[in-house]
């Protein structure tokens, strides 16, 4: 039988679905300046962070890739450097040590320059154009014939950060909670409240705020919010550099993007509690939070593919998706588009990783939604798409969320 409480013990001023890194730092912020209030985040896994935030790749992304005047860069400039003064503050492990952007060939220079225009108009410090002879300087094993050095990038466990937020939340707010293994199953609407189904009992919300990830498109529908665009998993498989490879690469190393497809490229990343990834490829799951090869949901994969924005999704990318499934399955060919930026990468240099899946809110017409995006309706604010750098700017985007909720909750 499910557990159910009082009804003055269930009442709180605002009901954050998701304990992912986003709701936490939106139920931090507001709760910063609004003392008082009573909020409570619900989260359906054992753990916060157990999806996106902690399956991502623990970079503390510059704000170099986002279109200048975008909630993308301005989030992000602004969320690095409270992150990383929130970092020093509660001594969370994190390193600032730099990243390199790397061409390889000379028809990537056009758009180097335009990532490099974009990270100087979006205020990214320190970042400087290098030749081939500071590449090998910086990273002895990579090969390129021009790059970014980008020093103000760095590595952290967004799990760690996410754990703090719930930590500060319980400790200094203690009319506030965040519940995990409370599964939001509804919303029934009233005057002036909302009633919050969980699989352990209902919480009565003035407000609700939707920070669900994964499944966001479903929560904000079932709370009744109008939207016309679908969240589609792509996972990201990693291999790790095995002990023999871990000498080839220092710190980050990122291919120029291809500004034809909606990812980055794979790439090598050190890890703040050691080790190197090197990845991620990007495929269409056919389970939302499916993290292995196989995986499948019946539900998820019919959701997906009844949307017609997918179709027009697979039809615009379909030589990149193509180039995705054989990476996940040929350790080779993952090894040969490696193998750019650091040609000498051997077969036995890469080990089996982990795997993420991020979700892509696509629109009807196949566009993926390339910024955050967030949105208000009644008493109800959703966040629909928060993809990378959304972790590094979590803090910003709590800050955004909380301006949304004094103005239309009317906070005081």
């Amino acid at each position: 039988m499910p557990k159910f409480f009082s009804v003055e013990n269930n009442q709180y001023d605002i009901i954050i679905v998701g304990g992912g890194i986003v709701g936490l730092a939106s139920a931090y912020k507001i709760n910063l300046k609004y003392p008082d209030k009573k909020i409570l985040v619900l989260e359906k896994e054992k753990q916060v962070a157990a999806h996106q935030t902690g399956h991502n790749s623990g970079v503390i992304h510059s704000g170099l890739y986002y279109k200048p005047g975008s909630y993308k860069a301005k989030n992000c400039v602004d969320g690095r450097r409270e992150l990383v003064a929130f970092a020093k503050e509660h001594k969370i492990p994190h390193d600032i040590c730099g990243k390199v952007v790397v061409a390889t060939d000379v028809s990537e220079l056009a758009h180097m320059n335009k990532v490099f225009n974009n990270g100087i108009a979006n205020g990214v410090e320190g970042i400087e154009k290098i030749d081939a002879k500071r590449i090998k300087e910086i990273e002895p094993h990579c090969v390129g014939i021009e790059g970014l050095w980008v020093p103000c990038t760095g590595i952290i466990d967004y799990a760690d950060v996410s754990k703090k937020y719930a930590e500060l939340i319980r400790a200094i707010f203690p009319q506030s909670k965040v519940l995990c293994e409370h599964e939001v199953t509804g919303f029934e609407q009233h005057e002036g409240h909302t009633h919050v189904i969980t699989n352990k009992g209902n919480f009565t919300g003035t407000h609700i705020i939707t920070c669900a990830g994964l499944q966001s498109d479903r929560i904000a529908k079932k709370e009744g919010a109008k939207i016309n665009t679908a969240i589609v998993g792509f996972r990201g498989d990693y291999y790790d550099l095995s002990d023999k490879g871990l000498s080839k690469v220092r710190n980050l190393i990122y291919p120029v993007p291809n500004p034809k497809y909606p990812f980055l490229g794979v790439h090598f990343t050190r890890m703040i509690h050691g080790g190197t990834e090197c990845g991620p490829n990007a495929v269409f799951v056919f389970k939302r939070e499916g993290y292995g090869k196989t995986d499948f949901s019946l539900r998820d994969t019919a959701e997906a593919l009844s949307f017609g924005g997918t179709w027009k999704f697979f039809a615009k990318n379909m030589k990149f998706g193509w180039d995705e499934y054989r990476g996940a399955f040929s350790k080779s060919f993952f090894l040969k588009r490696l193998q750019k930026l650091v040609p000498d990468l051997e077969m036995d240099d890469l080990k089996p990783g982990r795997a993420g899946v991020r979700a892509m809110a696509l629109a009807p017409q196949g566009e993926m939604i390339d910024d955050f995006k967030i949105e208000w309706n009644g008493n109800a604010i959703h966040v629909l798409n928060a993809p990378s750098p959304a972790a590094t700017s979590s803090l910003a985007i709590g800050t955004a969320i909380e301006g949304m909720a004094t103005t239309h909750f009317n906070l005081q």
